[in-house]
């Protein structure tokens, strides 16, 4: 799978290994203790793909029972299963889980490694502040004290929105949850996580389609896969252990691996054809295979005529895409676009697997929606095998997108509106009216700061730098808590750092520093909160396939950390909330709110998306008996849990007393809905244009309403006569929200979707999916030039938006594209993941068996690009981006990349145009590897829809340094 990076041949001096550094130090009883974890290290590249990772140790008898505990990867979203080995309370060894269907006894090497994450020494050790520019420890209720007070001055002046609370993809699902919830309290819909970042356009794309926008299928189900597709993804790098299910595919069913990529990665190695096409052209793509299967009547008509609405006028569209222009827009000859229709014609049903490389683009919720109605065309959605296999990058960035750390919905994806909040104040037992009171009672465009969507994530900077007036907020951002979040993954460093000084107060909340700590120059106003690891704590994690796993506590928190849900309770008690925020959910005698509390309260509200079934007792039962599920279906057979899909992936209808098995492929007809069986969403209306938007003439396997039908209401079962198989509970419950309005969505009790179930029919409906998403943009997706692109001949041809304002601030986009940066920055820049290293990279570029991995920063270039400039392979050189700022990083000039495209990983920081930050970090606290980071010199660029950055496709020049 892992291919080596060189020939063998010496290129350029070896760097000192950072183990013979490490082995080289003093031992004293904690370096011993890290001493079992060099051997664990040592170990890890013989067990990265499978094999027991423990220390090897015959000179004595075990002292003491060795305790095994189950917790879950904290990298990528495959989920894999870790087995900690504890003796007297500390972690000493780690085996892969065998029996977990996820990994099935593998690890990549940043799973064999995390143990190292937890008991690594370069984290956070106690709360610390920076003051006359040096960092000094303080007190935990110092700390809380001084930055409540800040934050209560700056709500004071210039209220609840002046301070932003970014979360985390690394909180458990509970965390999470109480992550959205506390911003409710506070007041401000200024809360966001790294989805906005990585597949905030795969969410609105995906559900705007056909209901839901999450991945489909899973990896397990690729096994059925007859064709596998894989566009702006490279999962034998970014989700090492995922290539293994895409591999038995392609082996037992001899299923062909089609790899669209920019850049020859490592999952490009083992494709059966390979296609490069230009950064930024993916959906001018998607449409030029499409007319091949139009024009040769491939596509799939009667699935297209029951269970779609809109092809025609993507055929429309499509009918441009003639071979000739789309290799003019995307270097692809068209021959070879028609061999690869004719492979996914042919072998079906087929699976299409993307990453950010498609979302991270200003047009990224076209690049969504073109993925899926390719998969619309071929008739591959509600079956095993096909679907949209959207792998998520961190390991639960599915989960807090479900539990709505958002800046545009509250959990469950309920947006925000009044019945939303009134909804959610009931499942919180709060007072409507004092939850609204909490927020600033402003009004932009006739909306109430409550209902109107934050500022996202991606755009902070500007929350702080824009000039106030032109904002739909009424002061600007004054105070940053970045929790769980590296800067450094986001664009537009340099203006990043100019945003950090300006701030009144930057709280960074993590088990490491990130480069939060260093990238600014400020002399004070900095706090370091040391969280916990996930492998200190305990709760519900969310896969990318929506299943949900129990971690363990494997240990109690090292040094002075707390977990973040107490860290939000001390917080919370500072601003005066804290009775209210925890009526249902109990506090421990050290402060920690119990964290089964809190799943059963989401438990109560997430009705939307099938949240309500999976207790913590069904969970822990599941992580219990992994031995007894299918590595293919999902469903065990027999045991305790028979019956159950693994991890009761979303939607689990109804409460956990019904049993529902959860929902393994979304929107399969074959199966009962009461089984796992689902039918397309009708989310959209009943009608269009006089068009039937519900389905037509087809349902799940049983249903009693043999046609399309829209979402379940109270009025839908009078009108059934359904209502008299509701208990008086159930009944009271819907009466007490509306009673015949009252809707699926509402009901408390679940009695809604208890009967609509108990006829074998969706709660959510039965109606097509949308190829023309008349609300976005673009109804139909529409290739769209970058913002900086060096082919101004395409531009006029396909424009970029007009400026707009949207989420609170303006948004540039053609006042960008109509100046021709190409002359000056002629070379393509994009971005990508390696193996060794996950997100901004300090956890991982603190653990010196990952860090002995890649040790430098780098940039891909072609041979003949490197020759032209002048540059050889492991020299020093500038990469200037299109806005100014620029990079120091060596030079690997090799051929996976074509000529005129650089490529470089976003995971490094500490260097800052050319300067080493190494000294401004606290003393032990600075990761072993630095460097630049890719986003310091990447540029401005937005979707349209979500805000998601532009990262694939900008613009730079290169330079010998």
């Amino acid at each position: 799978m892992l291919r080596k990076k060189t020939n063998g041949v010496a290129r350029r001096p070896q760097r000192t290994s950072i183990l013979s550094e490490v082995a080289g130090t003093s031992v004293d009883r904690r370096a011993f203790l890290r001493g079992s974890g060099l051997a664990i290290g040592g170990l890890a590249a013989i067990g990265a793909m499978g094999g027991t990772v423990t220390r090897a140790n015959a000179q004595s008898a075990a002292t003491a029972a060795v305790q095994t505990v189950k917790s879950v990867c904290t990298h990528c979203s495959v989920g894999c299963t870790v087995v900690a080995e504890v003796q007297n309370g500390v972690w000493t060894g780690q085996e892969p889980g065998w029996d977990s269907p996820f990994n099935l006894g593998a690890h990549c090497a940043k799973g064999a490694a995390v143990r190292e994450h937890a008991h690594g020494e370069r984290r956070l050790k106690y709360p610390m502040k920076k003051e006359g520019g040096e960092w000094k420890r303080i007190s935990w209720e110092q700390a809380i004290n001084e930055i409540g007070d800040g934050m209560m001055k700056i709500r004071e002046e210039s209220g609840p929105d002046s301070v932003y609370w970014l979360g985390s993809a690394k909180h458990n699902n509970e965390q999470a949850y109480l992550f959205r919830k506390f911003a409710a309290y506070w007041g401000t819909n200024n809360v966001d996580h790294q989805a906005r970042i990585c597949h905030s356009t795969t969410v609105a794309g995906v559900a705007n389609t056909w209901g839901y926008g999450a991945m489909t299928n899973s990896y397990n189900d690729i096994h059925n896969s007859k064709a596998i597709f894989i566009i702006g993804g490279n999962p034998a790098e970014a989700h090492p252990v995922s290539l293994l299910h895409v591999l038995k595919a392609k082996e037992e069913n001899n299923a062909p691996l089609i790899v669209c990529d920019p850049r020859f990665t490592r999952t490009a190695a083992h494709a059966d054809e390979y296609v490069r096409f230009r950064p930024g052209s993916d959906v001018a793509l998607v449409w030029g295979i499409l007319w091949h299967i139009f024009e040769n009547g491939w596509e799939d008509k009667e699935f297209i005529r029951t269970r779609v609405w809109g092809m025609d006028q993507i055929k429309d569209e499509v009918n441009k895409w003639t071979p000739e222009e789309t290799e003019r827009v995307t270097g692809v000859p068209g021959e070879q676009l028609r061999r690869v229709a004719r492979t996914l014609a042919n072998s079906r049903p087929g699976t299409v697997i993307w990453c950010m490389g498609g979302t991270q683009h200003t047009n990224g919720n076209n690049n969504t929606r073109a993925y899926c109605i390719l998969q619309l065309a071929l008739g591959n959605m509600g079956v095993a095998g096909g679907g949209t296999n959207i792998f998520r990058g961190h390991d639960n960035v599915q989960g807090a997108t479900d539990l709505g750390v958002l800046a545009d919905t509250l959990p469950g994806y309920y947006g925000l509106a009044e019945g939303s909040w009134a909804h959610w104040a009931r499942v919180w037992g709060e007072d409507m009216d004092w939850l609204k009171s909490r927020f600033s009672d402003a009004t932009y465009a006739d909306t109430k700061m409550m209902n109107l969507s934050g500022i996202t994530v991606s755009r902070w900077i500007d929350g702080v730098l824009e000039d106030k007036e032109n904002m739909d907020q009424p002061n600007n951002v004054r105070a940053m808590v970045l929790w769980g979040h590296a800067p450094n993954s986001q664009t537009r460093g340099k203006e990043m750092k100019t945003a950090m000084e300006k701030l009144d107060m930057l709280v960074v909340v993590d088990p490491f520093p990130t480069v939060s700590a260093v990238m600014n120059d400020r002399t004070d106003g900095v706090y370091l909160l040391p969280a916990t690891t996930q492998f200190e704590t305990r709760g519900s994690v969310t896969a990318s396939n929506r299943s949900l796993q129990w971690r363990d506590k494997i240990m109690d928190p090292l040094f002075e950390s707390k977990v973040d849900h107490e860290i939000l309770a001390l917080f919370a008690q500072k601003f005066g909330f804290h009775d209210r925020m925890f009526r249902n959910i109990a506090i421990d005698e050290a402060g920690e709110p119990n964290v089964e509390d809190i799943t059963r309260e989401f438990n109560k509200g997430m009705w939307t998306i099938g949240y309500t079934g999976q207790s913590p007792e069904r969970l822990k039962l599941h992580m219990a008996n992994q031995h007894t599920f299918d590595r293919t279906t999902l469903r065990a057979k027999g045991g305790p849990a028979d019956g159950d899909y693994y991890g009761l992936p979303w939607p689990c209808w109804g409460t956990a007393e019904m049993n529902h098995p959860g929902t393994a492929n979304l929107y399969d007809m074959s199966i009962p809905v009461s089984k796992g069986g689902l039918t397309f969403r009708a989310r959209f209306g009943v009608e269009r244009d006089g068009d039937n938007l519900l389905a037509e003439g087809v349902y799940s396997a049983g249903s009693e309403i043999q046609d399309g039908y829209p979402e379940f209401t109270m009025q839908m079962l009078m009108d059934l006569g359904w209502d008299g198989d509701l208990t008086a509970d159930e009944r009271a419950a819907i009466d007490a929200v509306g009673g015949p309005t009252a809707n699926w969505k509402t009901d408390l009790s679940g009695g809604i979707q208890r009967v609509a179930i108990k006829h074998e029919c969706a709660p959510f409906g039965n109606a097509k999916a949308r190829a023309v998403v008349w609300t976005f943009p673009d109804p139909v997706p529409l290739h769209r030039e970058p913002l900086y692109t060096n082919r101004r001949d395409l531009v006029a041809d396909y424009p970029t938006y007009e400026d707009r304002k949207a989420w609170r601030l303006p948004t540039m986009y053609a006042s960008i594209q109509q100046k021709d940066f190409s002359q000056e920055y002629p070379i393509i820049l994009t971005s990508g993941r390696l193996v060794e290293y996950e997100g901004g990279g300090d956890e991982t570029r603190s653990n010196p068996w990952l860090a002995e991995l890649q040790q430098d920063m780098f940039v891909e270039i072609n041979p003949r690009d490197a020759n032209n400039i002048g540059v050889r392979d492991g020299a020093q050189v500038w990469v200037e981006g299109a806005e100014g700022a620029k990079v120091k990083v060596m030079a690997m000039v090799t051929e996976r990349v074509a000529e005129g495209v650089v490529f470089m990983p976003f995971h490094f920081g500490g260097h800052f145009e050319g300067k080493d930050l190494r000294g401004n970090y606290p003393a032990g606290a600075d990761p072993y590897v630095l460097g630049e980071s890719t986003n310091t010199a990447q540029t401005y660029g937005y979707d349209s829809v979500t805000q998601m950055q532009e990262t694939k496709a900008t613009l730079c020049k290169i330079m010998p340094a």
